[in-house]
């Protein structure tokens, strides 16, 4: 989750966004979160009836109309700060907002994105693959890593990670230098691209007619609240891609080593996302960085990944990555 005192968004109409007739404002509510305005919210409320909404839900502290309008009024303008970095805002009813794959709850779907690029990307008549795994990998893994990818672009998937550095930013660049489409997922505002050293890449990617995609306007004002962040990045990884395709991973985050893609990964599960991994047991058997590989493969409900396999996504030999 996003937070304890969960965010509640909503899109009202800003110039020059030209998306929906809405303005974007927040207020956290104990007890109100995505699942509840996916539910509740409608275009045509008034904040009469808003505010009397939210109070009916709330078990604590009521609020009144004038709490409301300051709250707008200050989220407005600190919105008007991302004005020169986003080409859009779209909130889950425009009729451009990306179509959420897979079977995810109310709760976990976004409400309001800002994107810089090419947002119908996300579109169904788009074929979308995320592509993740470690921070670190081995010069064979990215090499193999690579070469998956090549054979995805050849089929005019579009690869969609999540800008961090290793796995993510290997799938990117790869994409970039065959002339390919790429989607970015944020874990941080478009005014400050993280990780920092991917700034370049992040504009390479919308230059290439890709997209940057991101939840956030603002800031995290704890560390707490990056690492959750993080997570929510990886739960919309799997929820914008029709496939994800695990690279290489650590199991449980063990000896500093990271383990972020085993989110992503139960977060595809959760929403019947199909589960690649790739892996091959002569070379691969003993190697701690295909820890999370080995074990998703013993669970029995992901699939290794072979060529054919893409070629069924695809069509080539039946030959291991």
């Amino acid at each position: 989750m996003i937070q304890e005192h969960v965010v509640l968004l909503f899109i009202l109409y800003v110039e020059p966004y030209k998306f929906s007739k809405y303005d974007l404002f927040t207020k956290q509510f104990k007890g109100i979160g995505r699942s509840w305005i996916v539910t509740n919210w409608r275009r045509d409320l008034s904040d009469e009836q808003i505010v009397t909404m939210i109070n009916n839900s709330l078990k604590d502290k009521k609020i009144s109309i004038s709490d409301f309008d300051v709250e707008r009024i200050g989220v407005l303008n600190r919105i008007s700060l991302q004005e020169q970095c986003a080409d859009g805002i779209v909130g889950f009813l425009d009729e451009d907002f990306p179509y959420c794959r897979g079977n995810a709850k109310k709760g976990d779907r976004p409400v309001v994105l800002f994107y810089k690029g090419d947002i119908k990307l996300l579109d169904t008549n788009h074929s979308n693959v995320a592509v993740i795994g470690v921070l670190k990998p081995e010069e064979s893994v990215e090499q193999r890593e690579r070469k998956m990818v090549s054979a995805l672009l050849k089929y005019n998937y579009v690869i969609v990670s999540g800008l961090a550095l290793g796995c993510d930013s290997i799938a990117h660049k790869q994409t970039l230098e065959e002339q390919g489409k790429t989607v970015a997922i944020l874990p941080s505002p478009l005014s400050n691209i993280v990780p920092s050293q991917h700034k370049e890449l992040a504009e390479r990617i919308v230059l290439s007619g890709g997209l940057l995609i991101t939840e956030y306007f603002e800031e995290p004002k704890s560390q707490m609240e990056m690492r959750g962040r993080y997570q929510e990045r990886d739960r919309l990884q799997a929820m914008f891609s029709d496939a994800i395709i695990l690279t290489a991973s650590y199991d449980v985050n063990t000896d500093g080593n990271d383990s972020g893609s085993r989110l992503a990964m139960e977060y595809a599960k959760q929403y019947q996302i199909p589960r690649y991994i790739m892996y091959n047991e002569t070379i691969d058997g003993k190697n701690p960085q295909f820890d999370l590989n080995r074990r998703l493969l013993r669970e029995g409900d992901s699939q290794m990944l072979k060529q054919g396999m893409i070629s069924t996504l695809l069509q080539q030999k039946n030959v291991l990555f």
